[in-house]
Protein backbone atom coordinates (compact mmCIF):
# COMPACT_ATOMS: atom_id res chain seq x y z
CA UNK A 1 0.00 0.00 0.00
CA UNK A 2 1.20 3.74 -0.61
CA UNK A 3 0.93 5.05 2.35
CA UNK A 4 2.34 1.86 3.91
CA UNK A 5 5.40 2.27 1.63
CA UNK A 6 5.57 6.06 2.74
CA UNK A 7 6.04 5.30 5.98
CA UNK A 8 8.91 2.87 5.21
CA UNK A 9 11.00 5.37 4.03
CA UNK A 10 10.03 8.25 7.07
CA UNK A 11 11.51 6.36 9.67
CA UNK A 12 14.49 4.80 11.30
CA UNK A 13 14.73 1.13 11.80
CA UNK A 14 13.30 -0.83 14.27
CA UNK A 15 16.77 -2.45 15.15
CA UNK A 16 20.49 -1.56 14.70
CA UNK A 17 22.09 -4.13 12.23
CA UNK A 18 24.05 -7.01 14.10
CA UNK A 19 26.57 -6.26 11.59
CA UNK A 20 27.31 -2.41 11.98
CA UNK A 21 28.11 -2.71 15.27
CA UNK A 22 30.79 -4.58 17.20
CA UNK A 23 30.36 -7.53 18.96
CA UNK A 24 30.97 -5.67 22.56
CA UNK A 25 28.20 -3.37 21.56
CA UNK A 26 25.60 -6.33 20.16
CA UNK A 27 24.21 -7.01 23.76
CA UNK A 28 23.17 -2.78 23.56
CA UNK A 29 22.01 -2.51 20.26
CA UNK A 30 18.90 -4.54 19.85
CA UNK A 31 16.76 -1.89 21.46
CA UNK A 32 13.23 -0.51 20.10
CA UNK A 33 14.11 3.48 20.08
CA UNK A 34 10.81 3.99 18.87
CA UNK A 35 7.62 2.43 18.85
CA UNK A 36 5.49 2.10 15.81
CA UNK A 37 3.56 -0.26 13.75
CA UNK A 38 6.25 -0.15 10.95
CA UNK A 39 9.38 -0.67 13.24
CA UNK A 40 7.39 -3.78 14.69
CA UNK A 41 6.55 -4.75 11.59
CA UNK A 42 10.19 -4.67 10.34
CA UNK A 43 10.91 -6.36 13.42
CA UNK A 44 8.93 -9.22 12.80
CA UNK A 45 9.42 -9.88 9.15
CA UNK A 46 13.33 -9.23 8.52
CA UNK A 47 14.28 -11.52 5.39
CA UNK A 48 15.87 -15.20 5.78
CA UNK A 49 19.58 -14.01 5.73
CA UNK A 50 19.22 -11.45 8.14
CA UNK A 51 17.06 -13.43 10.51
CA UNK A 52 20.12 -16.35 10.58
CA UNK A 53 22.27 -13.49 11.88
CA UNK A 54 20.33 -12.58 14.27
CA UNK A 55 18.95 -15.89 15.68
CA UNK A 56 20.83 -15.99 19.01
CA UNK A 57 19.59 -12.31 19.32
CA UNK A 58 15.84 -13.02 18.97
CA UNK A 59 15.73 -15.37 20.81
CA UNK A 60 16.59 -13.93 23.82
CA UNK A 61 13.00 -13.40 25.59
CA UNK A 62 14.06 -9.11 26.53
CA UNK A 63 13.44 -8.29 23.46
CA UNK A 64 10.24 -9.94 22.91
CA UNK A 65 9.03 -8.60 26.05
CA UNK A 66 9.76 -5.23 24.51
CA UNK A 67 7.48 -5.79 22.07
CA UNK A 68 5.09 -7.71 23.87
CA UNK A 69 4.69 -5.00 26.07
CA UNK A 70 3.99 -1.84 23.59
CA UNK A 71 1.35 -4.20 22.34
CA UNK A 72 -0.39 -4.62 25.63
CA UNK A 73 -0.25 -1.15 25.92
CA UNK A 74 -1.75 -0.70 23.06
CA UNK A 75 -4.79 -2.72 23.75
CA UNK A 76 -5.01 -1.48 27.47
CA UNK A 77 -5.20 1.72 25.96
CA UNK A 78 -8.34 0.60 24.22
CA UNK A 79 -9.79 -1.54 26.45
CA UNK A 80 -10.24 0.24 29.61
CA UNK A 81 -12.42 2.83 27.94
CA UNK A 82 -14.49 0.36 25.85
CA UNK A 83 -14.84 -1.71 29.16
CA UNK A 84 -16.09 1.55 31.08
CA UNK A 85 -18.09 2.63 28.28
CA UNK A 86 -19.59 -0.90 28.15
CA UNK A 87 -20.20 -1.71 31.69
CA UNK A 88 -22.17 1.63 32.22
CA UNK A 89 -24.32 1.46 29.23
CA UNK A 90 -25.42 -2.26 30.36
CA UNK A 91 -26.22 -0.10 34.13
CA UNK A 92 -28.53 1.73 32.41
CA UNK A 93 -31.37 -0.49 31.92
CA UNK A 94 -29.26 -2.54 35.28
CA UNK A 95 -30.87 0.69 37.47
CA UNK A 96 -34.32 1.30 35.42
CA UNK A 97 -35.12 -2.49 36.85
CA UNK A 98 -33.68 -1.51 40.15
CA UNK A 99 -36.21 1.50 40.31
CA UNK A 100 -39.05 -0.56 39.02
CA UNK A 101 -38.72 -3.20 41.30
CA UNK A 102 -39.92 -0.66 44.31
CA UNK A 103 -43.05 -0.56 42.31
CA UNK A 104 -44.25 -4.20 42.87
CA UNK A 105 -43.21 -7.42 41.89
CA UNK A 106 -45.36 -7.96 38.47
CA UNK A 107 -44.01 -4.41 37.62
CA UNK A 108 -40.65 -5.75 37.95
CA UNK A 109 -40.89 -9.39 36.34
CA UNK A 110 -42.98 -7.56 33.94
CA UNK A 111 -39.78 -4.99 32.56
CA UNK A 112 -37.84 -7.82 33.21
CA UNK A 113 -39.47 -10.40 30.80
CA UNK A 114 -39.30 -6.96 28.32
CA UNK A 115 -35.78 -7.19 29.05
CA UNK A 116 -34.98 -10.49 28.17
CA UNK A 117 -37.14 -11.23 25.33
CA UNK A 118 -37.04 -7.70 23.44
CA UNK A 119 -34.19 -5.45 24.53
CA UNK A 120 -31.53 -8.41 24.60
CA UNK A 121 -32.74 -9.39 20.69
CA UNK A 122 -32.88 -4.96 20.03
CA UNK A 123 -28.99 -5.18 21.62
CA UNK A 124 -28.13 -8.48 19.48
CA UNK A 125 -29.27 -7.29 16.14
CA UNK A 126 -28.02 -3.26 16.51
CA UNK A 127 -24.53 -4.24 18.12
CA UNK A 128 -24.16 -6.92 15.55
CA UNK A 129 -24.59 -4.62 12.73
CA UNK A 130 -22.61 -2.10 13.89
CA UNK A 131 -20.01 -4.90 13.83
CA UNK A 132 -19.16 -4.14 10.27
CA UNK A 133 -18.58 -0.57 11.42
CA UNK A 134 -15.83 -2.14 13.37
CA UNK A 135 -14.47 -4.09 10.34
CA UNK A 136 -14.54 -1.57 7.19
CA UNK A 137 -13.71 1.67 9.88
CA UNK A 138 -10.88 0.05 10.92
CA UNK A 139 -9.38 -1.45 8.45
CA UNK A 140 -9.75 2.22 6.87
CA UNK A 141 -8.04 4.15 9.20
CA UNK A 142 -5.50 1.57 9.33
CA UNK A 143 -5.40 2.28 5.48
CA UNK A 144 -5.41 6.16 5.76
CA UNK A 145 -8.33 6.62 3.64
CA UNK A 146 -10.25 8.33 6.34
CA UNK A 147 -13.10 10.03 4.09
CA UNK A 148 -14.62 6.35 3.54
CA UNK A 149 -15.16 6.08 7.26
CA UNK A 150 -17.75 9.01 6.85
CA UNK A 151 -19.67 7.57 4.42
CA UNK A 152 -19.34 4.03 6.44
CA UNK A 153 -20.30 5.56 9.31
CA UNK A 154 -23.38 7.28 6.88
CA UNK A 155 -24.85 4.02 5.55
CA UNK A 156 -24.49 2.46 8.75
CA UNK A 157 -26.81 4.75 10.70
CA UNK A 158 -29.42 4.52 7.40
CA UNK A 159 -29.75 0.57 7.21
CA UNK A 160 -29.75 0.23 11.19
CA UNK A 161 -32.09 2.84 11.29
CA UNK A 162 -34.47 0.70 8.94
CA UNK A 163 -33.25 -2.29 11.02
CA UNK A 164 -34.81 -0.39 14.12
CA UNK A 165 -38.25 0.48 12.30
CA UNK A 166 -38.87 -3.13 11.39
CA UNK A 167 -38.26 -4.23 15.03
CA UNK A 168 -40.50 -1.61 16.35
CA UNK A 169 -43.59 -3.93 15.29
CA UNK A 170 -41.74 -6.99 17.06
CA UNK A 171 -41.87 -4.35 20.09
CA UNK A 172 -45.51 -3.26 19.76
CA UNK A 173 -47.19 -6.68 19.05
CA UNK A 174 -44.69 -8.70 21.31
CA UNK A 175 -47.63 -10.14 23.85
CA UNK A 176 -47.00 -13.76 22.50
CA UNK A 177 -43.63 -13.91 22.30
CA UNK A 178 -43.26 -12.57 25.71
CA UNK A 179 -45.96 -15.37 26.72
CA UNK A 180 -43.93 -17.87 25.29
CA UNK A 181 -40.43 -17.04 27.45
CA UNK A 182 -42.76 -16.22 30.34
CA UNK A 183 -44.34 -19.41 30.04
CA UNK A 184 -44.87 -19.70 34.33
CA UNK A 185 -45.62 -16.20 34.89
CA UNK A 186 -49.58 -15.12 35.02
CA UNK A 187 -50.63 -13.10 31.71
CA UNK A 188 -50.68 -9.80 33.58
CA UNK A 189 -47.22 -10.27 33.65
CA UNK A 190 -46.77 -10.44 29.88
CA UNK A 191 -48.69 -7.75 29.39
CA UNK A 192 -46.60 -5.82 31.52
CA UNK A 193 -44.10 -6.32 29.49
CA UNK A 194 -45.62 -5.39 26.48
CA UNK A 195 -46.92 -2.49 27.94
CA UNK A 196 -42.87 -1.59 28.98
CA UNK A 197 -41.58 -2.84 25.33
CA UNK A 198 -43.82 -0.13 23.45
CA UNK A 199 -42.11 2.09 25.67
CA UNK A 200 -39.12 1.67 24.82
CA UNK A 201 -39.64 1.33 21.20
CA UNK A 202 -37.73 5.22 21.30
CA UNK A 203 -34.40 2.96 22.70
CA UNK A 204 -34.80 1.22 19.36
CA UNK A 205 -33.72 4.15 17.39
CA UNK A 206 -30.76 5.27 20.15
CA UNK A 207 -29.49 1.85 19.29
CA UNK A 208 -29.29 2.28 15.73
CA UNK A 209 -27.17 5.55 15.82
CA UNK A 210 -25.24 5.23 18.77
CA UNK A 211 -23.77 1.88 18.35
CA UNK A 212 -22.53 2.96 15.02
CA UNK A 213 -21.14 5.98 16.20
CA UNK A 214 -19.20 4.36 18.85
CA UNK A 215 -17.58 1.93 16.58
CA UNK A 216 -16.64 4.84 14.12
CA UNK A 217 -14.91 6.44 17.29
CA UNK A 218 -13.45 3.06 18.30
CA UNK A 219 -11.75 2.78 15.05
CA UNK A 220 -10.30 6.15 15.01
CA UNK A 221 -8.68 4.96 19.22
CA UNK A 222 -11.03 7.68 20.62
CA UNK A 223 -11.84 5.86 23.42
CA UNK A 224 -11.39 7.64 26.41
CA UNK A 225 -14.52 10.39 26.03
CA UNK A 226 -16.69 7.42 25.11
CA UNK A 227 -15.74 6.38 28.77
CA UNK A 228 -16.33 9.71 29.84
CA UNK A 229 -19.39 10.03 28.52
CA UNK A 230 -20.96 6.92 29.58
CA UNK A 231 -20.19 8.06 33.06
CA UNK A 232 -21.43 11.03 32.94
CA UNK A 233 -25.31 10.02 31.66
CA UNK A 234 -24.87 6.61 33.99
CA UNK A 235 -24.82 9.72 37.08
CA UNK A 236 -27.57 11.59 35.54
CA UNK A 237 -29.66 8.50 34.54
CA UNK A 238 -29.49 7.43 38.24
CA UNK A 239 -30.66 11.02 38.82
CA UNK A 240 -33.31 10.82 36.38
CA UNK A 241 -34.51 7.82 37.13
CA UNK A 242 -35.14 8.92 40.88
CA UNK A 243 -36.84 11.93 40.09
CA UNK A 244 -39.47 10.31 37.75
CA UNK A 245 -40.43 7.28 39.43
CA UNK A 246 -40.04 7.30 42.67
CA UNK A 247 -40.82 11.59 43.08
CA UNK A 248 -43.49 12.42 40.47
CA UNK A 249 -44.66 9.05 40.74
CA UNK A 250 -44.73 8.11 37.08
CA UNK A 251 -44.24 4.92 37.18
CA UNK A 252 -43.36 2.08 34.49
CA UNK A 253 -44.35 4.34 32.27
CA UNK A 254 -41.27 7.24 33.72
CA UNK A 255 -38.87 4.28 34.34
CA UNK A 256 -39.17 3.94 30.27
CA UNK A 257 -38.92 7.34 29.69
CA UNK A 258 -35.89 7.91 31.85
CA UNK A 259 -34.53 4.60 30.16
CA UNK A 260 -35.04 5.77 26.33
CA UNK A 261 -34.21 9.58 27.05
CA UNK A 262 -30.70 8.49 28.86
CA UNK A 263 -29.70 6.53 25.30
CA UNK A 264 -31.08 9.79 23.09
CA UNK A 265 -28.19 11.79 25.21
CA UNK A 266 -26.06 9.57 24.81
CA UNK A 267 -26.61 9.82 20.54
CA UNK A 268 -26.71 13.76 21.12
CA UNK A 269 -23.05 13.72 22.85
CA UNK A 270 -21.91 11.78 20.82
CA UNK A 271 -22.81 12.72 17.48
CA UNK A 272 -22.43 16.46 18.76
CA UNK A 273 -18.65 15.14 19.41
CA UNK A 274 -18.27 13.90 15.72
CA UNK A 275 -19.86 16.89 14.01
CA UNK A 276 -17.86 19.41 16.10
CA UNK A 277 -14.64 18.14 17.58
CA UNK A 278 -10.97 18.35 15.72
CA UNK A 279 -10.14 14.80 16.12
CA UNK A 280 -13.24 13.65 12.99
CA UNK A 281 -12.58 16.40 10.78
CA UNK A 282 -10.57 14.18 8.68
CA UNK A 283 -12.75 11.33 9.01
CA UNK A 284 -16.56 12.83 9.61
CA UNK A 285 -16.80 15.77 6.16
CA UNK A 286 -20.47 16.17 6.56
CA UNK A 287 -23.54 14.31 5.15
CA UNK A 288 -22.67 13.03 1.90
CA UNK A 289 -24.76 11.51 -1.17
CA UNK A 290 -22.03 9.30 -1.36
CA UNK A 291 -23.71 7.11 1.58
CA UNK A 292 -26.50 6.79 -0.39
CA UNK A 293 -25.15 5.56 -3.59
CA UNK A 294 -25.21 1.68 -4.06
CA UNK A 295 -21.70 1.23 -5.50
CA UNK A 296 -20.27 -0.76 -2.47
CA UNK A 297 -23.11 -1.35 -0.38
CA UNK A 298 -23.69 -4.95 -1.18
CA UNK A 299 -20.09 -5.61 0.80
CA UNK A 300 -21.55 -3.55 3.43
CA UNK A 301 -24.92 -5.33 3.50
CA UNK A 302 -22.75 -8.98 3.72
CA UNK A 303 -20.66 -8.07 7.05
CA UNK A 304 -23.91 -6.82 8.15
CA UNK A 305 -25.99 -10.10 7.77
CA UNK A 306 -22.85 -12.37 8.79
CA UNK A 307 -22.36 -9.90 11.71
CA UNK A 308 -25.74 -9.37 13.19
CA UNK A 309 -26.10 -13.89 12.38
CA UNK A 310 -22.87 -14.21 15.00
CA UNK A 311 -24.12 -11.91 17.85
CA UNK A 312 -27.73 -12.94 17.31
CA UNK A 313 -27.31 -16.85 17.41
CA UNK A 314 -24.89 -15.92 20.93
CA UNK A 315 -28.17 -14.49 22.09
CA UNK A 316 -30.00 -16.57 21.08
CA UNK A 317 -28.89 -19.95 22.44
CA UNK A 318 -29.20 -18.18 26.17
CA UNK A 319 -32.73 -17.35 25.53
CA UNK A 320 -33.02 -21.03 24.11
CA UNK A 321 -31.65 -22.29 27.32
CA UNK A 322 -33.77 -20.13 29.61
CA UNK A 323 -36.64 -21.45 27.89
CA UNK A 324 -35.68 -25.05 27.80
CA UNK A 325 -35.14 -24.45 31.97
CA UNK A 326 -39.10 -23.19 32.23
CA UNK A 327 -39.60 -26.81 31.60
CA UNK A 328 -38.03 -28.65 33.56
CA UNK A 329 -40.10 -30.44 36.81
CA UNK A 330 -38.99 -27.36 39.21
CA UNK A 331 -39.29 -24.67 37.03
CA UNK A 332 -39.39 -21.68 39.24
CA UNK A 333 -36.13 -23.18 41.23
CA UNK A 334 -34.63 -23.61 37.98
CA UNK A 335 -35.63 -20.15 36.65
CA UNK A 336 -34.55 -18.46 40.01
CA UNK A 337 -31.09 -19.97 39.83
CA UNK A 338 -30.70 -19.27 36.14
CA UNK A 339 -31.59 -15.95 36.16
CA UNK A 340 -29.01 -15.42 38.72
CA UNK A 341 -26.21 -16.83 36.81
CA UNK A 342 -27.36 -15.28 33.40
CA UNK A 343 -26.90 -11.75 35.29
CA UNK A 344 -23.33 -12.20 36.33
CA UNK A 345 -22.55 -13.98 32.64
CA UNK A 346 -23.97 -10.53 31.43
CA UNK A 347 -22.03 -8.50 33.60
CA UNK A 348 -18.70 -10.41 32.70
CA UNK A 349 -20.09 -9.74 28.87
CA UNK A 350 -20.35 -6.27 29.24
CA UNK A 351 -16.79 -6.44 30.60
CA UNK A 352 -14.88 -8.67 27.83
CA UNK A 353 -16.67 -6.52 24.94
CA UNK A 354 -14.08 -3.96 25.88
CA UNK A 355 -11.21 -6.64 24.55
CA UNK A 356 -13.41 -7.47 21.82
CA UNK A 357 -13.07 -4.12 20.97
CA UNK A 358 -9.69 -3.82 21.53
CA UNK A 359 -9.28 -6.97 19.71
CA UNK A 360 -10.79 -5.64 16.26
CA UNK A 361 -9.75 -2.31 16.16
CA UNK A 362 -5.85 -3.94 16.76
CA UNK A 363 -6.48 -5.58 14.04
CA UNK A 364 -8.24 -3.38 10.98
CA UNK A 365 -6.22 -0.74 12.15
CA UNK A 366 -3.02 -3.24 11.19
CA UNK A 367 -4.46 -4.95 8.16
CA UNK A 368 -5.66 -1.65 6.79
CA UNK A 369 -2.27 -0.41 7.37
CA UNK A 370 -0.37 -3.35 6.00
CA UNK A 371 1.07 -4.66 8.64
CA UNK A 372 0.48 -8.54 8.41
CA UNK A 373 2.65 -9.82 11.28
CA UNK A 374 1.96 -7.10 13.88
CA UNK A 375 -1.74 -7.96 13.05
CA UNK A 376 -0.53 -11.69 13.81
CA UNK A 377 0.85 -10.25 17.06
CA UNK A 378 -1.96 -8.32 18.04
CA UNK A 379 -4.21 -11.52 18.11
CA UNK A 380 -1.15 -13.54 20.38
CA UNK A 381 -0.86 -10.81 22.97
CA UNK A 382 -4.89 -9.91 22.99
CA UNK A 383 -5.79 -14.21 23.71
CA UNK A 384 -3.24 -13.60 26.39
CA UNK A 385 -4.43 -10.67 28.44
CA UNK A 386 -8.12 -11.72 27.86
CA UNK A 387 -7.04 -15.24 29.65
CA UNK A 388 -5.38 -13.99 32.50
CA UNK A 389 -8.17 -11.40 32.83
CA UNK A 390 -10.79 -14.28 32.63
CA UNK A 391 -9.05 -16.67 34.87
CA UNK A 392 -9.15 -13.73 37.42
CA UNK A 393 -12.65 -13.35 37.35
CA UNK A 394 -13.38 -17.33 37.42
CA UNK A 395 -10.86 -17.36 40.82
CA UNK A 396 -13.50 -14.98 42.12
CA UNK A 397 -16.60 -16.29 41.19
CA UNK A 398 -15.58 -19.50 42.79
CA UNK A 399 -13.88 -17.96 46.18
CA UNK A 400 -17.14 -15.18 46.43
CA UNK A 401 -19.73 -17.61 44.87
CA UNK A 402 -22.04 -17.60 48.10
CA UNK A 403 -21.44 -13.66 49.00
CA UNK A 404 -22.75 -12.76 45.30
CA UNK A 405 -26.05 -15.15 45.31
CA UNK A 406 -26.78 -13.61 48.05
CA UNK A 407 -27.13 -10.30 46.19
CA UNK A 408 -29.31 -11.81 44.67
CA UNK A 409 -31.73 -14.20 47.30
CA UNK A 410 -31.78 -15.11 50.47
CA UNK A 411 -33.73 -18.70 49.93
CA UNK A 412 -31.80 -21.56 51.30
CA UNK A 413 -32.71 -23.88 47.80
CA UNK A 414 -31.78 -20.99 45.81
CA UNK A 415 -28.09 -20.74 47.23
CA UNK A 416 -27.65 -24.39 47.21
CA UNK A 417 -28.77 -24.99 43.42
CA UNK A 418 -26.88 -21.72 42.12
CA UNK A 419 -23.52 -22.42 44.65
CA UNK A 420 -23.34 -25.89 42.83
CA UNK A 421 -23.43 -24.25 39.54
CA UNK A 422 -21.08 -21.74 39.62
CA UNK A 423 -18.25 -23.81 39.10
CA UNK A 424 -19.95 -24.13 35.75
CA UNK A 425 -20.09 -20.32 35.32
CA UNK A 426 -16.28 -20.31 36.45
CA UNK A 427 -15.68 -22.23 33.42
CA UNK A 428 -17.62 -20.63 31.40
CA UNK A 429 -16.05 -16.99 32.22
CA UNK A 430 -12.54 -18.69 31.46
CA UNK A 431 -13.84 -19.49 28.05
CA UNK A 432 -15.64 -16.57 27.19
CA UNK A 433 -12.58 -14.02 27.37
CA UNK A 434 -11.20 -16.14 24.59
CA UNK A 435 -14.32 -16.45 22.64
CA UNK A 436 -14.82 -12.72 22.52
CA UNK A 437 -11.86 -12.05 21.75
CA UNK A 438 -11.53 -14.59 18.77
CA UNK A 439 -14.46 -12.75 17.75
CA UNK A 440 -13.16 -9.18 17.93
CA UNK A 441 -10.22 -11.02 15.55
CA UNK A 442 -12.64 -12.05 13.68
CA UNK A 443 -14.61 -8.78 13.26
CA UNK A 444 -11.45 -7.20 12.84
CA UNK A 445 -10.45 -9.06 9.30
CA UNK A 446 -13.93 -9.31 8.27
CA UNK A 447 -14.87 -12.92 8.47
CA UNK A 448 -18.08 -12.36 10.73
CA UNK A 449 -19.45 -15.36 7.89
CA UNK A 450 -17.54 -17.79 8.21
CA UNK A 451 -18.31 -18.08 12.13
CA UNK A 452 -21.64 -17.15 11.67
CA UNK A 453 -21.72 -20.61 10.28
CA UNK A 454 -19.91 -22.20 12.44
CA UNK A 455 -22.24 -20.51 15.13
CA UNK A 456 -25.22 -21.93 13.64
CA UNK A 457 -23.76 -24.95 13.10
CA UNK A 458 -23.03 -25.60 16.69
CA UNK A 459 -25.94 -24.31 18.25
CA UNK A 460 -27.74 -26.72 16.43
CA UNK A 461 -25.82 -29.60 18.06
CA UNK A 462 -25.15 -28.10 21.22
CA UNK A 463 -28.90 -27.37 21.89
CA UNK A 464 -29.74 -31.17 21.30
CA UNK A 465 -27.23 -31.73 23.59
CA UNK A 466 -28.42 -29.55 26.08
CA UNK A 467 -32.00 -30.24 25.67
CA UNK A 468 -30.51 -34.67 25.82
CA UNK A 469 -28.37 -33.72 29.26
CA UNK A 470 -31.42 -31.63 31.27
CA UNK A 471 -34.54 -33.75 30.21
CA UNK A 472 -33.02 -37.46 29.46
CA UNK A 473 -30.51 -37.42 32.46
CA UNK A 474 -30.42 -36.54 36.14
CA UNK A 475 -29.06 -33.52 35.77
CA UNK A 476 -31.43 -31.44 34.77
CA UNK A 477 -30.26 -27.24 34.64
CA UNK A 478 -26.81 -28.70 35.80
CA UNK A 479 -26.85 -30.43 31.70
CA UNK A 480 -28.35 -27.25 30.14
CA UNK A 481 -25.39 -25.19 31.26
CA UNK A 482 -23.59 -28.09 30.27
CA UNK A 483 -24.45 -27.99 27.02
CA UNK A 484 -24.40 -24.48 26.76
CA UNK A 485 -20.59 -24.20 27.96
CA UNK A 486 -19.60 -27.05 25.60
CA UNK A 487 -21.09 -25.21 22.70
CA UNK A 488 -19.08 -22.13 23.76
CA UNK A 489 -16.25 -24.58 24.04
CA UNK A 490 -16.22 -25.59 20.74
CA UNK A 491 -16.73 -22.63 18.81
CA UNK A 492 -13.90 -21.08 20.74
CA UNK A 493 -11.49 -23.86 19.70
CA UNK A 494 -12.87 -24.18 16.32
CA UNK A 495 -13.00 -20.23 15.58
CA UNK A 496 -9.46 -20.05 17.30
CA UNK A 497 -8.06 -22.90 14.78
CA UNK A 498 -9.22 -20.76 12.05
CA UNK A 499 -7.56 -17.63 13.63
CA UNK A 500 -4.38 -19.87 14.23
CA UNK A 501 -3.67 -20.56 10.50
CA UNK A 502 -4.54 -17.56 8.79
CA UNK A 503 -2.75 -16.34 5.90
CA UNK A 504 -2.47 -12.80 7.52
CA UNK A 505 -0.46 -11.36 3.90
CA UNK A 506 -3.98 -12.53 2.38
CA UNK A 507 -5.99 -11.17 4.88
CA UNK A 508 -3.86 -7.73 3.89
CA UNK A 509 -4.95 -7.87 0.59
CA UNK A 510 -8.78 -8.85 1.12
CA UNK A 511 -8.53 -5.47 3.36
CA UNK A 512 -7.44 -3.50 0.36
CA UNK A 513 -9.81 -5.31 -1.96
CA UNK A 514 -12.31 -4.50 0.59
CA UNK A 515 -11.77 -0.61 1.10
CA UNK A 516 -11.83 -0.27 -3.30
CA UNK A 517 -15.17 -1.80 -3.31
CA UNK A 518 -16.78 0.20 -0.01
CA UNK A 519 -17.13 3.67 -1.88
CA UNK A 520 -16.00 5.09 -5.43
CA UNK A 521 -12.41 4.56 -6.26
CA UNK A 522 -11.90 8.39 -6.74
CA UNK A 523 -13.34 9.78 -3.20
CA UNK A 524 -10.43 6.71 -2.24
CA UNK A 525 -7.94 7.83 -4.43
CA UNK A 526 -8.42 11.67 -3.35
CA UNK A 527 -8.01 10.93 0.30
CA UNK A 528 -4.66 8.23 0.94
CA UNK A 529 -1.96 9.94 2.75
CA UNK A 530 -4.05 13.30 3.11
Amino acid sequence: MNSHHQEENNHRPLLTRIDDVDEDDAETCWIIPRYSSAQVEEFLGNDEDDREKRKNKLQKVKWWIRVVTWETKLIWQLSWPAVTSGVFNYMLIFVTLIFVGHLGDSELAGASLACLGLQGVAYAVMVGMASAVQTLCGQAYGAKKYAVMGIILQRSMIVQLLAAFGLTFFFWFSGPILKFFGKNDSDEIAELGQVFGREIIPMLYAYALVYPMQRFLIAQKIVNFLAYVALGVFCFHLFLTWLVVSVLGFGLLGAAFSFCFSWWLLVFIIGLYIIVSPSCSRTWTGFSLQGLKLKGLWTYLKLVVSSTAMMCLDVGFALAVYVLSEMLPDSTLAVDTLSICLNYVNWHSSFVTGLLLAASVRVGNELGAGNARVAKLSVAVCNGIGFLICFICAVIVLVFRVGLIKLYSTDSQVIQVTSSLFPLIALYFLINGNHFILFGNAIGSGRQGIVGWINLVLYVICFTLAYLLGFKTSLGLAGLCWGWVIGVALQTIIVGGIILFTDWEVQVKKAVARMQNTADEKILDNFIDD
